[in-house]
């Protein structure tokens, strides 16, 4: 039985006539609409070489494109790594067996989740100005100033007179941290509760505590298989990047559609084009190095998907009646190997429960 046939029904006759003339009627339509847009941006000489030519130039190159590039490049390593600690952090706490851990941190998840990215970089930008000259005059007004001075200063924030005055790449940084943050954290709890239940069970049984079953045996499975949703998330980094036009950050998008236009012949059209071939590089670089580390983990012996115990042959690596399964999807040790895909068997106990035989048993 064929792939298609298992995710939906071969198409007869009539559908197969069907789907080839709306195919045809589309590339029509497609080919229609592609000569109208060109007839329009024609007339309108569009297509003119003095609005390209601009991008021939050096001088463009190193004054407008590669300094947006750079801040594009550096908002978006910032943000990147702030978010994944942000997610892992938030994440994992939604995890705690404590209450009083797990709802604060779901509560901030989804409220920074549901906020719109725009909202967060103008309240990070407008906010502090406002509120900070109160925190000064009140009790907390020194506490302000060592965050600001001691914590904030790498991001060019600055207090002056009891004001707090928040640059742009902190604005544009804050919020992209707090939003992608959000939708990490949930990608992470989605990541590790996906994991087989019985792995956790077998690293209780031979006395690892939570904090070991997470770092040692759910955690290496959990990031292979979030992997894709992890870089997927990036991508969204990458070109929410370009929202910091709105507050007037030098990004790539500023100097494109912003800058050049206003100095090369108002060549908006040209300028924005070639703005989304580099977005379209980058997404495809960042593309590319995702798929290099998945194969890198293959390599390795860890796989993005999660292998059924069922499938993976246990193997003795205990002492005194131990016998510790080593799995296709990796291994970590503690006394002894606890297998990512395999079983542990403690003086007979099996993969599967209590039980003997020759997966799990421990000699």
């Amino acid at each position: 039985m064929s792939e298609a046939s298992i995710l939906y029904d071969a198409p007869g006759p009539r559908a197969r006539r069907r789907n080839v003339i709306l195919t045809a009627g589309s590339i029509a339509a497609f080919v229609v609409f592609g000569y109208v847009i060109y007839r329009l941006l024609d007339q309108e000489q569009q297509f003119d070489a003095r609005l390209w030519t601009p991008f021939l130039e050096p001088d463009v190159w190193t004054g407008f494109v590669l300094p947006g590039l750079i801040n594009t490049l550096k908002s978006t390593l910032v943000a990147g790594v702030l978010a994944l600690a942000f997610g892992m952090i938030f994440g994992l706490a939604r995890l705690s067996d404590h209450w009083w851990i797990r709802m604060p941190a779901g509560a901030i998840v989804e409220f920074f989740r549901a906020i719109p990215l725009l909202i967060l970089i103008f309240l990070a930008l407008f906010v502090p100005p406002i509120i900070s000259p109160i925190i000064a005059a009140g009790p907390l007004g020194m506490a302000q100033r060592y965050v600001v001075e001691y914590l904030l200063w790498p991001f060019g924030v600055v207090i002056n007179g009891g004001v707090v005055i928040v640059p742009a790449f902190a604005a544009l940084v804050f919020g992209l941290v707090l939003y992608n943050g959000s939708v990490l954290a949930e990608v992470v709890r989605a990541g590790v509760l996906s994991v087989p239940r019985g792995q956790s069970e077998a690293a209780y049984s031979i006395g690892l505590r939570k904090n070991a079953v997470m770092r040692l045996v759910l955690l290496p499975q959990a990031i292979s298989a979030m992997m894709p949703a992890i870089v997927a998330q990036m991508v969204v980094l990458l070109k929410d990047s370009a929202l910091g036009f709105i507050i007037a950050y030098e990004e790539l998008l500023n100097n494109m559609v912003k800058k050049i236009p206003a100095n090369f012949g108002n060549n908006v059209l040209q300028s924005a084009l070639v703005c989304a071939v580099i977005y379209i590089l980058l997404n495809l670089a960042l593309g590319r190095f995702a798929t290099w580390l998945e194969r890198r983990n293959a390599r390795r012996g860890r796989t993005a998907a999660v292998v059924p115990v069922g499938q993976v042959d246990a193997v003795d690596a205990g002492a005194g009646g131990t016998g510790v399964g080593l799995g296709a999807a990796g291994t970590a040790g503690v006394a002894g190997a606890v297998g990512v895909a395999g079983a542990v068997g403690v003086a007979g106990l099996s993969d599967d429960g209590v039980g003997t035989g020759d997966r799990g048993g421990g000699g």
